[in-house]
């Protein structure tokens, strides 16, 4: 499905990845973590085309999408829904909803078809439901991350970026947030890649798992192999070893 091969990104003179390469296969979740600054992000961005590589490739279904426009990515199924969320405040909720099926709509989908993604959605998070005429930028942090989901699944995107869903989220809210992840894949069949701080529950919800440090990919490998490795657990997801 999606294919990184041996990126360089650069923000100026700073070299942001160096040699980064990563595959998502159809109908995993893929996680990223590493600390910050690691660049997980910026692979986000690259991938979406919101910044372009110095070298390497990138691979979608078998198109080279490199230097492709993020709207020219997007009609080929990428949904990246970015850290802080960005919905658009001063509009009502179904009207957010509603622009996030933009690419659907120009091309004419069916109709139909546009409101039972929108029943999904409100099914998955019902207190976008019950506020579907309150203006987004009234939601509370939680009720916009929300929001911010359901928006980028409404251009039913076979593949999903998701950078940081959980950051400055209660507990309880991160696993409402990580429930509605698993019911995507179980019954849209929706390809995930995920950047999370949280790196614990990142590595227990993904298949596998890239570790990112200082621009470079340092470790990857099944998620459970990893749970397992002793240094793995010191050093990145917080656990204490024995």
């Amino acid at each position: 499905m999606l294919d990184v091969k041996n990126i360089d990104v650069f923000y100026g003179e700073i070299n942001s990845l160096s040699d980064v390469s990563l595959r998502v296969s159809m109908g995993e979740i893929v996680s990223i973590i590493g600390p910050n600054g690691a660049g997980k992000t910026t692979l986000l961005r690259a991938i979406s085309g919101l910044i372009h590589p110095k070298r390497g490739t990138i691979i979608l279904f078998g198109n080279d999408i490199t230097y492709s426009l993020p709207e020219e990515i997007s009609r080929l199924g990428i949904a990246h829904v970015p850290e802080g969320r960005s919905i658009f405040g001063p509009i009502s909720v179904k009207e957010n909803l509603t622009l996030g099926a933009y690419v659907r709509y120009q091309r004419k989908d069916n109709r139909k078809e546009i409101d039972q993604v929108r029943d999904f959605v409100y099914s998955m998070f019902p207190i976008l439901h019950d506020r579907k005429d309150q203006k987004a930028n009234t939601l509370s942090g939680g009720e916009q991350q929300m929001l911010a989901i359901g928006r980028g699944l409404m251009s039913a995107p076979k593949l999903m970026l998701l950078d940081e869903p959980s950051m400055g989220l209660a507990p309880i809210l991160v696993k409402t947030i990580f429930r509605s992840l698993k019911r995507l894949i179980e019954e849209r069949e929706t390809t995930i890649l995920l950047v999370e701080q949280n790196a614990r529950i990142a590595v227990k919800l993904a298949s596998r798992t890239y570790i990112l440090s200082q621009g470079k990919i340092v470790k990857t490998g099944d998620s459970q192999e990893l749970i397992a490795d002793e240094d793995i657990k010191r050093s990145y997801l917080g656990l204490k070893t024995v």
